[in-house]
């Protein structure tokens, strides 16, 4: 197994139980910095960027889930993380399952935040894929941006935050993890899942709907449930960070 450079930033006390939190496709661990503090007071909080995101490696694409979720138990490994609690937005999510179903003996409880199993058409994804290769990450920014916030906190400094980190994405990794969730389907694995599951969905998210997080608790094995975010779209750990916390805390406790 390559071990590769996930950009890992630790939190909280080397003591306290191990939860891992990863973010979205075109975003960095930034992503969990408003919910970092409550977490980090119960937790020795693990942040990683995907694969040619933020401060990681940025190897060829295109990439597989098996290699994300590779890099991320390498990097748990490298960092005598045995067993811990894994959360992951979106991206962060599917990689969570991905990890969960093959690999038990690493996760104890798990969070699934604004995620899915199963994103068809892939053709969309290799388009998106292309566009970003033929024209930098500005050719996808607005469109989406549009669907990661609601119109009320899209001016934000928060969702300006996350926009900068959008632009600065290198292409190859966005491109490679795009052409990651093109091929992905992870519908047969959840019901291989034993670990307690909680999904979290946005009231107001158009990329991964609430039927969505219901599909995913729906199959897994384990005890599964739901919890809906009012006023967030895709990426709630940045636009509800109180809610998202303390829906967090309530399960991983």
């Amino acid at each position: 197994m390559t071990t590769y450079d996930l950009g890992i930033q630790m939190s909280g006390s080397i003591d306290a139980p191990a939860l891992v939190l990863g973010p979205s496709l075109g975003t960095t661990r930034t992503t969990w910095d408003a919910v970092l503090p409550k977490l980090a007071e119960r937790f020795h909080v693990l942040r990683y960027d995907h694969l040619g995101h933020g401060d990681s490696d940025v190897p060829p694409g295109p990439y597989t889930l098996d290699d994300l979720t590779g890099a991320l138990a390498a990097a748990m490994e490298a960092h005598g993380i045995n067993r811990a609690h894994l959360a992951g937005l979106s991206l962060g999510g599917m990689v969570a399952l991905q990890l969960a179903a093959p690999y038990p003996h690493l996760v104890d409880r798990l969070a699934v935040v604004c995620a899915s199993a199963y994103l068809p058409p892939a053709q969309n994804w290799l388009d998106r894929a292309s566009a970003v290769r033929n024209g930098g990450m500005a050719a996808v920014a607005d469109t989406v941006l549009g669907r990661w916030f609601t119109p009320a906190f899209a001016e934000s400094p928060a969702a300006q935050t996350v926009r900068a980190d959008l632009l600065s994405t290198p292409v190859e990794g966005y491109a490679g993890c795009c052409e990651a969730i093109a091929a992905m389907d992870l519908r047969p694995l959840l019901r291989a899942i034993q670990a307690p599951t909680l999904v979290i969905a946005g009231a107001e998210d158009p990329a991964t709907p609430v039927d969505h997080a219901e599909a995913i608790a729906a199959r897994v094995q384990g005890p599964a449930r739901v919890e809906v975010v009012a006023g967030a779209a895709h990426l709630a750990s940045v636009e509800r960070p109180d809610d998202v916390s303390r829906i967090l805390l309530a399960h991983l406790q």
